[in-house]
């Protein structure tokens, strides 16, 4: 079954057409920039002309920054506080919407680096901010937002955010440094089995996992930065 599957990003927004039985694209993904301000009809906009480019009249998910509980958003930290409230599902035409970190963790878990494992993982996805996807024995516990834990008094990903790393020009071992610290931390409060990192530093694993030491297994995501894509349309055809 091939399903729409767009990832809306603090900086970026991503569709394809997906295999659902494969987990794959069946074609080259588009990706255009997250209008500024990001505000609701703008996205929405852009959303439809990722649909339109595909000439797209199928099932479509669509993956948004923050909490979704049932198509509405609740929080919106890396995009504008505008969206607080909104019904997205039915902005988007009907689409099946659900949390960004959460469609890739289910396509992790389906298709990746997270299939078959048992026990509590954690799918962690470093970007514009840190998303998250817990879960317990391959059941999703949505919306954990672990992103937002404090660390020093500051938001976790105010200090380990890929971003952070871009705006302060970090070198990829000190930015390692952070995120280790991060990871440490949730790995003190879940004593997970398995940790998948994945976003858009998951293409750049190489360059900060070797200088990360935890007690618990560390891994980039199998699907990089198509996994939110992968996820929302297994969202829309039922798979989470």
């Amino acid at each position: 079954m091939n399903v729409m599957g767009i990832d809306i990003g603090g900086s970026g927004i991503k569709g394809a057409p997906v295999d659902t039985e494969a987990g794959a694209l069946v074609k080259d993904r588009l990706r255009i920039p997250t209008p500024q301000p990001s505000k609701p009809d703008e996205v929405a906009e852009a959303v439809a002309s990722i649909v339109k480019h595909f000439g797209w009249n199928g099932p479509v998910g669509v993956t948004f920054p923050g909490v979704v509980k049932d198509g509405v958003v609740l929080t919106a930290a890396n995009v504008d506080h505008s969206w607080i409230g909104v019904d997205a599902a039915g902005l988007f035409g009907g689409a099946t919407v659900l949390n960004d970190a959460d469609a890739a963790g289910v396509a992790e878990m389906t298709f990746g680096r997270g299939r078959g494992e048992r026990g509590t993982v954690l799918v962690l996805t470093f970007g514009t901010g840190i998303g998250s996807a817990l879960f317990t024995d391959g059941t999703l516990v949505r919306n954990t937002e672990l992103g937002h834990l404090e660390l020093h008094g500051k938001v976790a990903e105010h200090r380990a955010a890929a971003r952070v790393r871009e705006e302060h020009d970090m070198s990829w071992e000190k930015w390692a440094e952070r995120v280790e610290e991060y990871l440490k931390h949730v790995e003190m409060l879940f004593s997970p089995s398995l940790i998948v990192i994945g976003g858009g530093a998951s293409k750049k694993a190489d360059r900060f996992l070797p200088h990360i030491t935890l007690d618990t297994p560390v891994v980039p995501a199998a699907l990089q930065n198509e996994a939110g894509i992968i996820g929302a349309a297994l969202a829309a055809a039922g798979g989470s």
